[in-house]
C-alpha cells in the first residue's frame, strides 16, 4: 500500500483535483493515507484535507524538511509524492499497483510518470517535449512529474534534505538506473 504526501502551501485551489484522481486508489485498496506537508497555509487548505480525510502535517517552510517529515510518519511501505494541482490520469492505479508489487518493500528502484501540462498554445507542449527528452537522454525528470519510491529506498538515500531544491538533489541521489519511467500521464495543473 501507498502514502501520497503531498508538500502544501496556500493550494486550496489547486488542491481537490488532485485528491480527486487519489479516491480510485483509495477505494481499491491501494492508497492507505494522504499527508499533506503544510509549510504554514493561510487560506482553506487545512478545511480542503480535513473535508477529504488527509492527515494535515504543519511543518517548517522548508519544502525538503516538511517532505522528509511526512514521509517518517508514512504507515505505508511506498511513498507517493506529488505536487497540489498534479493530476494522475484514470488508469494509474493498475500500473503503480503493478510497479509496487513487481518491487516489494526491499525494491532499490522507484519511479517517476510521464508529464502533461495543462492549456492551450505552444508553451506548454515545448515543456513536455522538453521534460521527456530529458528523462529520455539524462534520466532526470521535472520535480513535480512525481515521485514513487519503496520507504526503506528513500530512508537509505537520506531521504529529501533541507535547503534548494530537495526533489531534483533526491532524483540525483537515485540515479538514472533506478529510476523507472510509467507510461501513466501527470497532468500538472496550475492555479
Amino acid at each position: 500500500m501507498i502514502t501520497v504526501v503531498i508538500p502544501t502551501l496556500d493550494s486550496e485551489q489547486v488542491l481537490v483535483p488532485t485528491l480527486a484522481a487519489l479516491v480510485r486508489g483509495s477505494a481499491e485498496g491501494l492508497v492507505r493515507e494522504v499527508v499533506l506537508a503544510d509549510g504554514g497555509s493561510q487560506d482553506e487548505t487545512r478545511k480542503i484535507a480535513d473535508a477529504a480525510g488527509c492527515e494535515f502535517l504543519r511543518g517548517p517552510q522548508d519544502e525538503g524538511t516538511r517532505l522528509k517529515q511526512a514521509a517518517t510518519i508514512a504507515r505505508s511501505g511506498w511513498l507517493l509524492f506529488l505536487d497540489p494541482g498534479a493530476v494522475l490520469d484514470e488508469g494509474w492505479t493498475r500500473e503503480v499497483g503493478v510497479f509496487v508489487a513487481g518491487g516489494g518493500e526491499g525494491s532499490d528502484r522507484a519511479a517517476t510518470f510521464r508529464i502533461a501540462i495543462d492549456g492551450a498554445g505552444l508553451a506548454p507542449r515545448f515543456t513536455e517535449a522538453t521534460s521527456t527528452v530529458r528523462l529520455a537522454l539524462l534520466g532526470t525528470p521535472r520535480p513535480d512529474q512525481g515521485l514513487l519510491i519503496a520507504k526503506p529506498f528513500y530512508d537509505a538515500l537520506g531521504g529529501h534534505s533541507p535547503g534548494s531544491h530537495p526533489r531534483r538533489r533526491l532524483f540525483a541521489r537515485i540515479g538514472r538506473g533506478r529510476l523507472t519511467p510509467l507510461r501513466t500521464r501527470i497532468t500538472i495543473r496550475r492555479s
